[in-house]
């Protein structure tokens, strides 16, 4: 299939997004500083990120015709077998645009590998176009990422590229009743996540930070293990569980694959939500009488590696 267009995404810079909120620059420099922020940091990041994109448009443009979409229109883009995607920022991006791009070849470039770890960002601006003409020529590598799926008994469904969340839209507890491994509880907790293996260094990691910080108080030097997880595979770990006369912590952490789900009933009356890849804008009601199937989907992201 020959591509006819490359598809360039890319967000808006912290200093774009705070000067749309205070609409001048000086106004931007005074908030920022008058809370103790360095404004040049934001200077900065927001030059060489420009720096970045104007390097890649200019050398893209020799080889294929392009577009560029703003993150907040990837969800109502539809993307063609006949593009290329060339996500180009942190790797949020990359996981957000990867959710909506329909198993297109994903490209990522790291604008700028000072600030950035870039896990998802295998390229910069001087060999993203290897990358890209691979693609073109179809010669190229992919590392395959399949989704986590939350689906309600409404028949609504969730992608996450990353990680989902269920719990309490708000800092309160989340209540619901969970089923995994034949096992039954109900639960009072700040919520469950449910980690793909690209999520694991991510949100969860801070979890598994949290319980090997408590745990060196009373048994020293105890290193934090990152989760290995197989590609089929997804691991979910509940968020403080709180013991009661009515709720349990048998159940706070498991392996999801194909032949197991994680089932969980809703007990909120209000302000139950799904989400998904930290992004809670993207979203499902999640309130008493909704019942979510937690497992992996059939969908699939493709990012092209060196």
């Amino acid at each position: 299939m020959k591509i006819e267009y490359a598809i360039i995404v890319k967000n808006k810079t912290r200093l774009e997004s705070l000067i749309e909120r205070f609409n001048t620059r000086s106004q931007t420099k005074f908030y920022i500083e008058s809370f103790g922020g360095v404004f040049e940091d934001y200077e900065r990041e927001h030059e060489v990120f420009h720096e970045s994109l104007n390097a890649l448009q200019s050398q893209l443009s020799q080889i294929v015709k392009y577009k560029i979409v703003e993150r907040t229109y990837v969800p109502q883009y539809i993307f063609s077998e006949k593009n290329l995607i060339v996500v180009i920022g942190q790797d949020g991006l990359v996981a957000n645009t990867a959710k909506y791009a329909g198993g297109v070849p994903i490209v990522a470039v790291n604008p700028d590998v000072n600030r950035y770890d870039g896990v998802l960002l295998p390229f910069n601006t001087s060999d993203f176009l290897v990358g890209v003409d691979k693609v073109m020529s179809g010669n190229h590598q992919l590392k395959t990422i399949r989704f986590a799926e939350a689906k309600l008994n409404d028949g609504q469904r969730l992608l996450a590229f990353n990680d989902l969340f269920i719990g309490a839209a708000s800092h309160i507890s989340a209540r619901y009743k969970i089923s995994f491994n034949n096992q039954i509880e109900e639960h009072s907790s700040s919520g469950i996540i449910v980690s793909t293996p690209t999520g694991s260094t991510g949100w969860l990691s801070s979890i598994f930070n949290m319980a090997y910080g408590v745990a060196n108080l009373f048994e020293k030097d105890l290193k934090p293990k990152r989760p290995k997880l197989q590609d089929n595979q997804l691991l979910f770990a509940v968020r403080e569980p709180f013991q009661s006369l009515r709720t349990q912590t048998g159940i706070t952490t498991g392996i999801l694959n194909q032949n197991s789900q994680l089932s969980i009933e809703s007990l909120m009356p209000t302000d139950g939500v799904i989400f998904s890849d930290g992004i809670e804008k993207d979203f499902l009601q999640f309130n008493s009488g909704s019942v979510a199937t937690i497992g992996l989907a059939n969908e699939i992201a493709n990012l092209v590696t060196k």
